[in-house]
């Protein structure tokens, strides 16, 4: 067959991808790093979030526990008084962790505007004679007004609270402890039949709004609270 009528064949394509194909495909994959990226970054803040939250109940568990404690520990005695609330501080003579023989100690409660408001917890050193105890006994109300550098190495940070009130349970029925029914100032408060708590949290923590925990005293709760 001579060269005139010869068919023309048709070009082969080189291999590879042309350029559009190749800047089509950086863009998707770009895309597609940038949307993972900002799952893994949606991940790690949920996570992080989740963490703080955990410890924040955690925390506020802890500091639950702890005012059961020092209520259940409560020490009764003809020349201390055992409990007592003036409507900033909560303070009680409790026994020592390790039983009779660890002593007396008083564990103070309140909400200091210094600390940013915060739920606190102060304690006091082994009492071992009735001049320790009227010593930090004085103390521990100092303490919730004004502490000192040398106070504030004994408190503990529990949580912001708002707000927080004390009620004590007592002829049937929860009342004010500073109402008119109740003893007067230079009596030895009598330990009520239950106290109730109420704090008031901040929307920023992980639990907030009005949270309230009931104790009762195990004499009369058969040890429940």
């Amino acid at each position: 067959m001579t060269g005139a009528n010869r068919m023309p064949m048709p070009r082969s394509r080189p291999g590879g991808f042309t350029l559009v194909e190749l800047l089509v495909a950086i863009a998707v994959m770009a895309l597609m790093a940038i949307l993972s990226w900002r799952g893994l970054d949606g991940m790690s803040r949920a996570q992080t979030q989740t963490l703080a939250r955990s410890d924040e109940v955690l925390i506020l568990q802890a500091g639950l526990a702890q005012w059961k404690a020092d209520l259940d520990a409560m020490a009764d005695g003809p020349q201390f008084s055992s409990l007592d609330w003036d409507g900033r501080v909560l303070r009680v003579t409790r026994r020592g962790s390790a039983g009779a023989a660890d002593g007396l100690r008083i564990a103070a409660w309140t909400r200091r505007s210094d600390a940013g408001g915060s739920w606190l917890r102060w304690q006091s050193p082994p009492l071992t004679t009735l001049g320790d105890w009227q010593t930090y006994w004085a103390q521990a109300q100092i303490w919730a007004q004004n502490a000192g550098d040398e106070d504030k190495k004994r408190e503990v940070s529990i949580l912001p609270l708002d707000e927080w009130q004390i009620f004590y349970f007592r002829g049937g029925a929860w009342s004010n402890p500073l109402s008119s029914d109740g003893p007067s100032s230079d009596t030895k408060v009598a330990i009520p039949d239950g106290i109730r708590i109420v704090l008031i949290i901040p929307p920023a923590q992980a639990i907030s709004g009005r949270l309230t925990m009931d104790w009762v005293r195990a004499t009369v709760g058969g040890g429940k609270s």
